[in-house]
């Protein structure tokens, strides 16, 4: 079982839907498009799930950076560019406006930038004849605090979302910390994705009330055990160990680190899924270390896909450097994998250590191949892995999200 529940109670009638359909707009530059359709897909899969249980009507406002000129050719500026305006995800109504967000860019003219786009998708909502009763933004900075000066303008209640970097970094950035502690004042309610967070939000001079923290969830129904054999025919993996590692290839995600872990442990494979800049380091790293026929780096791919990896790994490893409350571990758990992970963010409220896997607290390979030869020669039953995840279902947290939204929406329905 889980050591701790990181579902907040309160009283009243939490299972309840509202006795009107609270209509939300909710704002981020974190979220998939056609496009990029891994990008920000936690907040996308908390949006689908409280849609599920009705008495929400919620449309999206992702802006996109401008960009001219569409084409792989110009990296990531090039994807923003090939974002369509409008599309309709799982039953959402997307837009996709364009903001500033140049390099070198000042501050000042990002955020007046971003709160214009929410404006325009907010306008031209209202021209078609559905108006919004809460502004509910994820990410803080610059997100959190574009919607706090668009919804104050709106003259609509506001409910914010703290997912990671933007409380473990830019909250300890002065000009950032200032803009995103004056957002919190306005915010009807703040809710943030583990109990590191909201340590961490009150650590850098937030008020504890009106914090909440109300985990991610785990889809069970979609990461489940199954066709892990035939990924691993499919990708050429053949028998031997296989740890798995997965997210974005830049620093943070900590990739170098497992590598240099795996490249210790004799006759391991490590399979990384994702994309990003440090690709070629990463094949470069595996080159020197020499276990290049050991490393296999994989692209993105859907969720349904990823499911069928994770089922083909032997360890799922999460090396990061800053978290909220990482999804990776709730899927390969679900999909009966057990996991190893550095002690950032809300690992320790999902991970048991020793129970389903292991937290690493030091930083350094010696310690991660050493969770991973413990995991790996460990015998651990992938039914009993999954039950554990069976323990975070989504359905308490969008209950409870979903009565945060109308609690705040109440605000425009009084008035």
């Amino acid at each position: 079982m889980p050591a701790r529940n990181t579902v907040a109670t309160r009283a009243g009638r939490r299972d309840d839907a509202p006795t009107w359909t609270v209509r939300v707009l909710s704002v981020t530059t974190l979220y998939p498009s056609a496009v990029a359709p891994r990008h920000g897909i936690f907040v996308e899969t908390r949006l689908r799930q409280l849609l599920a249980l009705g008495g929400i009507d919620v449309r999206v406002a992702a802006p996109v950076p401008w960009f001219p000129f569409a084409g792989k050719a110009f990296g990531r500026f090039g994807m923003y560019a090939a974002t369509p305006a409008r599309e309709e995800r799982w039953g959402i109504l997307v837009y996709h406006p364009r903001y500033l967000s140049l390099p070198h860019i000042a501050d000042a003219l990002r955020l007046r930038s971003l709160a214009a786009a929410y404006a325009r998708v907010a306008a031209e909502l209202l021209e078609g004849g559905w108006d919004c009763d809460v502004v509910d933004a994820h990410y803080l900075y610059p997100d959190g605090v574009a919607a706090a000066h668009f919804a104050q303008r709106l003259g609509r209640p506001l409910v914010l979302t703290a997912r990671g970097s933007d409380v473990n970094y830019f909250g300890w950035l002065p000009t950032p910390r200032r803009h995103i502690l004056a957002a919190l004042v306005q915010a009807r309610r703040v809710i943030t994705v583990s109990h590191a967070l909201r340590d961490a939000l009150i650590a850098i001079g937030a008020s504890p009330t009106g914090i909440e923290v109300l985990r991610n969830g785990v889809d069970v129904a979609l990461f489940r055990p199954g066709g892990g054999p035939e990924v691993r025919a499919r990708l050429g993996l053949g028998s031997e160990p296989l740890v798995l590692s997965v997210g974005n290839l830049v620093p943070e995600k900590g990739h170098l680190l497992v590598l240099e872990a795996v490249a210790r442990l004799a006759g391991v494979h490590l399979l990384v899924v994702g994309e990003g800049p440090l690709r070629r380091q990463l094949a470069a790293r595996a080159e020197r270390l020499g276990v290049a026929a050991r490393v296999h780096l994989h692209p993105n791919v859907p969720q349904t896909e990823l499911a069928r990896i994770y089922s083909a790994a032997d360890v799922l490893v999460l090396a990061s450097t800053r978290e909220g409350c990482p999804n990776v571990l709730l899927e390969a758990l679900a999909c009966g994998t057990p996991v190893v992970t550095s002690d950032v963010g809300g690992a320790r409220e999902i991970v048991t250590d020793g129970v389903v896997g292991h937290v690493v607290s030091e930083r350094t390979a010696e310690a991660f191949a050493a969770a991973i030869d413990r995991t790996l020669t460990r015998d651990f039953d992938p039914a009993e892995l999954r039950r554990y995840a069976e323990h975070f279902s989504w359905k308490p947290i969008v209950q409870r999200y979903r009565q945060i939204l109308a609690e705040a929406a109440s605000d425009r329905q009084d008035g």
